[in-house]
């Protein structure tokens, strides 16, 4: 009770000391981004080409592009998506017949706006990839890689592509089906053996891949030194250039402080967003985020990260998984960041759902006003039906022997193992515990009021944010299809 005290204290006292006028904050700048923003065309151009190529994916079936696709505001407009061995793209992504996917892929896909500034040295939801020059690793992050991670990374964002293609559910695919799946399982990301240097192996491998990567670093000597970090340095490169978003009503008012470019309703909201409504405690600064992990008893949907301590699910079903997402805990190391994920920047925000850490909204409206009453929000919410797609046919890890490998879950089986997409949510002692760490009060505001602030939000999209097919190439070096 008594932490539960401090954590609400000290919630009203960041809604108080909120920001109060939107006008001092500085419009955003060259001078905020690497490179001032004017990066290498030729490490953009071989970024462009790797961002939309399939050939990332151990399998060859998934590239960044599915995820965070320029058709979405470079997220995937589900609310937990369907990674490696799915096909289409949002809404429609679904499991082939005959294939099977490991399960949902545990938080929603993040936009990719403006991470090319140099603001942004924490990502992911969790913060798991973090600039930490002054940390014991050589390649100054501090990642789930640890000592594996490779030097030459430019940037927090190049930092953050290496991730992806070791994760089962997203990119690498599950055990026995390749090397880099089995590298995945092992955990083996660097070295010789590991899944950065077969991928670079592969690249290598393609006649145009050789001569993009020869433009973008001149100083290879040949095709032998071309490094998946060389890829991740590209593709932060094409993503800071393709996805800076700065030319939003909300952008242009803070350039000129003329009013008269919000609509009367999106002023309203903004002296809500940086007055009573508090929004500005943690949507701060000129990209709307303070870069901090907050508790905000946001819904959990889905099958969470594996890292928690309760074992109800595995109890009852007898699939041995943790289902509640306790956020930046893990990573920290500390009790008091249990279910704290980090301050999204707001920038086409009213692009870029569902929202939540796991996706759980499917409204910028109910979203909002999760935020004025979070525990009255936890307790009522719902999984409606058909907020998550169907998956037809999953696996799990089975051991035959010494040897494990992906199975399809049993049919039998199959009940118990998607009771885990709403467990946590009926589950009165996991919400409990969400609502315990709520760090935000409850605020009252009338209807008119949360139209205003949604009103607001909206006023935060840049209209390049809507039209960015011509950043979807028409063919990719590998000669694999494109996500389209």
């Amino acid at each position: 009770m008594i932490a539960k005290a401090l954590a609400v204290a000290g919630a009203a006292l960041l809604l108080a000391t909120a920001p109060g006028r939107a006008a001092d904050i500085a419009p955003v700048v060259d001078a905020d981004f690497y490179q001032n923003g004017r990066h290498d065309p030729a490490k953009v151009a071989l970024g462009r080409m790797l961002f939309f190529d399939k050939v990332l994916s151990s399998n060859r079936n998934i590239s960044c592009a599915t995820c965070h696709h320029p058709r979405h505001a470079t997220t995937d407009g589900l609310a937990l998506g369907i990674g490696e061995g799915g096909v289409g793209l949002a809404p429609k992504r679904q499991v082939p017949e005959g294939a099977a996917v490991l399960g949902r892929i545990p938080r929603n896909s993040p936009s990719l706006a403006n991470l090319g500034a140099k603001q942004f040295s924490r990502l992911f939801h969790d913060g798991r990839v973090e600039a930490d020059p002054k940390g014991p690793w050589a390649s100054g992050f501090w990642t789930p890689a640890r000592e594996q991670l490779p030097e030459g990374l430019d940037n927090a964002l190049a930092a953050q592509a290496m991730f992806p293609v070791t994760s089962d559910a997203e990119m690498a695919g599950g055990r026995g089906e390749n090397e880099i799946a089995d590298a995945t399982a092992l955990r083996r990301f660097g070295g010789p053996k590991g899944v950065w240097a077969l991928l670079a192996a592969r690249l290598r491998n393609i006649p145009e891949y050789r001569v993009l990567f020869q433009k973008a670093y001149p100083e290879l000597r040949g095709p032998a030194d071309i490094t998946f970090v060389q890829a991740a340095n590209a593709l932060a490169a094409f993503q800071a250039t393709a996805f800076r978003f700065d030319d939003s009503p909300f952008d242009r008012y803070l350039r000129t402080h003329d009013a008269g470019l919000l609509t009367p309703a999106a002023r309203r909201g903004m002296d809500l967003f940086y007055g009573k409504a508090g929004c500005a405690a943690c949507h701060s600064g000129k990209f709307q985020s303070d870069q901090a992990f907050h508790a905000i008893a946001m819904p959990q949907i889905g099958p969470g990260k594996g890292d928690g301590t309760d074992a109800s699910y595995f109890e009852a079903t007898g699939f041995p998984a943790r289902l509640e997402d306790v956020g930046r805990a893990p990573i920290s190391g500390r009790a008091g960041d249990l279910f704290r994920f980090r301050t999204p920047s707001l920038r086409n925000v009213a692009l870029t759902g569902p929202w939540g850490h796991a996706g759980a909204f499917a409204s910028l409206e109910s979203v909002v006003r999760h935020h004025l009453d979070p525990t009255a929000s936890l307790k009522a919410y719902r999984l409606t039906p058909g907020h998550l797609p169907p998956l037809s046919r999953v696996a799990q890890t089975v051991a035959r022997g010494s040897a494990l490998s992906e199975q399809p879950v049993n049919p039998a089986r199959r009940a118990g193992f998607d009771r885990r997409d709403g467990w946590v949510q009926q589950s009165a002692a996991l919400r409990a515990r969400i609502a315990a760490a709520n760090e935000r009060p409850a605020v009252p505001l009338d209807d008119a009021s949360v139209a205003d602030l949604v009103a607001f939000l909206e006023a935060l999209t840049d209209p390049r944010a809507r039209e960015l097919d011509h950043l979807t190439p028409a063919r990719v070096p590998s000669g694999l299809p494109v996500a389209d």
